[in-house]
């Protein structure tokens, strides 16, 4: 896909989820979203950023993430360590975690079942459920 094509598309998907689309954000924006659905950290998106001009800072990497991710673009998904990963695959599903490679990899909904949750408090609701499988070597 040319990077105009990848820009244009970008410019669009941030638009429709009511953000400004502002240089360094649609710098992200290509970077996260060219290559289809993925899990990046925000020290993986700034890596690739490394060479936009103008320079993203890590702190605009982190804030522009959580942008995309209030406006539903990316789903934020923390995994052991203290480490988030964003999702550019924003359905319902759940994941393998690579423990030795530090990776994430997607479970469709559909291949895991379950039942028997707890009730919810008073008022409140399942917003959704995050399902993390920790694999070994």
């Amino acid at each position: 896909m040319s990077t105009s094509v990848v820009q244009s598309s970008c410019e669009i998907k941030l638009r429709q989820a009511g953000i400004r689309p502002t240089r360094q954000r649609l710098t992200l924006a290509e970077r996260l979203f060219a290559d289809g659905d993925r899990h990046v950290t925000a020290e993986d998106l700034f890596a690739l950023a490394q060479d936009a001009y103008p320079p993203v800072s890590l702190a605009t990497v982190y804030n522009t993430l959580k942008q995309f991710s209030a406006a539903g673009l990316v789903r934020e998904v923390a995994a052991p360590g203290h480490t988030t990963y964003f999702d550019t695959n924003t359905s319902d599903h759940h994941h393998y975690y690579l423990e030795t490679e530090g990776r994430l990899i997607d479970i469709e909904e559909t291949d895991l079942i379950l039942s028997g949750l707890p009730e919810t408090p008073l008022g409140k609701k399942v917003g959704r459920i995050d399902v993390i499988v920790h694999l070994t070597d």
